[in-house]
């Protein structure tokens, strides 16, 4: 029997729905040939634009979707709008047939032009952005190169923080002879209890000299104060590394509204451009305070390409970044983060009721972006909430994944993208609500 999305919402609690093909906003072959860039009505109040069904499904049309599933775990990498697909596909013909003549010739005036534009979007030079193979690489760059600790300083992080930064800062403890602390984020998260515990933690750990401080995690997807966290860690003589990878492209900021000095970006999650792309950010007068990266001896000390030597690499996603971008801006980042967050306050409006579910984001909007993780009271293991997901797949065909690190428990986190429309977050409600009933304890 083939049941309709309304009726599978209906009947939930009551009926498994088997895994099978199901309708999708993916555009069929002959709109794929003519997907163009999302065009915003002149004017439009992005918070009215967010809740606008019909806008939302044409930018959902410019995505190639799985029919197999409700995809709901879009933190680990963006999928990419079919234009940005589109000039992948080209770009990895073109190079493949030039080869080295690229890399020799055209490419590096072409990266430099991404660079320009990535800065001038953040509000900053062009000689203070490198482009990297991803945040995760930018980050471990910066870590490891940050020249101002000395044996006996601290180095911090807290439990929310992405772990493989986690262990680049760990390696400090024998490369660097540093102690490594380790902060709590409260729960519930309010933003008085962040700052709080930022504060104490600065004080209780007067040698701190670095932090690693995630703007959006990706555990439960809080989004802190950076701005005044940084400032607080400044007054102490801390510098801050800040873990941008998901928040830019999903948030509307610059580095202005950050403040800080280091940063790391991904380019393939909220950008939506292929795998394998990102860049980090030095403040022009800190450049000393990273070192270059292996001694390379490829650009001149002061400037901020020699912290960075990937050798060869795939180029393509670099040459992809235009069409993104482009994408990007005819969308704006106010308009997509209205969105996303619509989507997260649509299904979390829907189950907040239920006293044995717990919502790791709280309400205040400016602490969350559409990435928001829950728990069943109780089920803070590791095994349950594998299985959490793996029921909401096996019963509700809805793709969500577990995450571990926070202190209180590991969780199961939620993150729709800009094609999910609001029949998929009305579905992970009622499931949600299913779930939760049958973990009563």
């Amino acid at each position: 029997m083939s049941l309709s999305r309304r009726e599978m919402v209906a009947g939930l609690g009551v009926l498994a729905v088997p895994l099978a093909p199901r309708p999708t906003a993916s555009p069929s072959p002959e709109s794929r040939s003519t997907a163009a860039l999302p065009v915003v009505p002149a004017g439009a109040d992005p918070g009215r634009l967010a809740r606008d069904e019909g806008f939302w499904s044409t930018v959902a049309r410019q995505y190639r979707v799985s029919r197999d599933f409700v995809n709901l775990e879009n933190g680990y990498y963006g999928i990419m709008p079919e234009p940005v697909r589109r000039a992948y596909q080209r770009n990895t013909d073109h190079l493949n047939e030039v080869s080295s003549y690229l890399l020799r010739n055209t490419y590096k005036g072409q990266a430099d032009q991404v660079r320009k534009r990535i800065a001038t979007m953040l509000g900053v030079s062009m000689e203070e952005i490198a482009l990297t193979r991803g945040g995760t690489e930018a980050l471990q760059l910066l870590i490891a190169g940050y020249l101002r600790l000395r044996p006996g300083d601290s180095v911090m992080y807290a439990d929310l923080d992405y772990h493989s930064m986690q262990y680049s800062m760990n390696w400090l403890r024998d490369r660097r002879g540093v102690q490594v602390e380790r902060l709590v984020i409260p729960e519930p998260a309010t933003r008085q209890a962040v700052l709080d515990a930022y504060a104490q933690a600065f004080r209780e750990h007067p040698r701190v000299r670095l932090l690693l401080l995630s703007h959006m995690n990706n555990r439960t997807g809080l989004v802190v104060p950076v701005r005044e966290i940084v400032a607080m860690a400044r007054e102490r003589g801390i510098d801050v590394i800040v873990d941008a990878a998901h928040s830019w492209g999903h948030l509307d900021f610059t580095m202005g509204d950050l403040e800080a000095d280091f940063a790391g970006f991904s380019l393939h999650k909220w950008m939506g451009m292929p795998l394998g792309a990102g860049f980090l950010y030095i403040r022009k007068d800190r450049l000393a305070d990273i070192d270059v990266a292996f001694d390379d001896v490829t650009f001149p000390r002061d400037d901020i390409r020699s912290r960075v030597h990937t050798g060869t690499l795939n180029v393509a996603p670099v040459l992809t970044a235009d069409v993104a971008l482009d994408f990007h801006d005819a969308l704006g980042a106010a308009a997509k983060q209205a969105r996303l967050r619509f989507l997260r306050d649509r299904w979390v409006s829907q189950v907040l009721d239920i006293d044995n579910l717990e919502i790791l984001t709280p309400e205040e909007p400016a602490m969350y972006g559409t990435i928001t993780a829950f728990r069943i009271t109780g089920r803070t293991s590791e095994a349950e909430n594998v299985a959490i997901a793996a029921d909401l797949m096996k019963r509700h065909r809805i793709f969500t994944v577990n995450r571990g690190g926070p202190a209180r428990g590991d969780c199961v986190r939620v993150t729709p993208a800009l094609f999910t429309g609001c029949d998929d977050v009305d579905l992970l409600a009622a499931a949600v609500r299913d779930i939760a009933g049958r973990m009563r304890v």
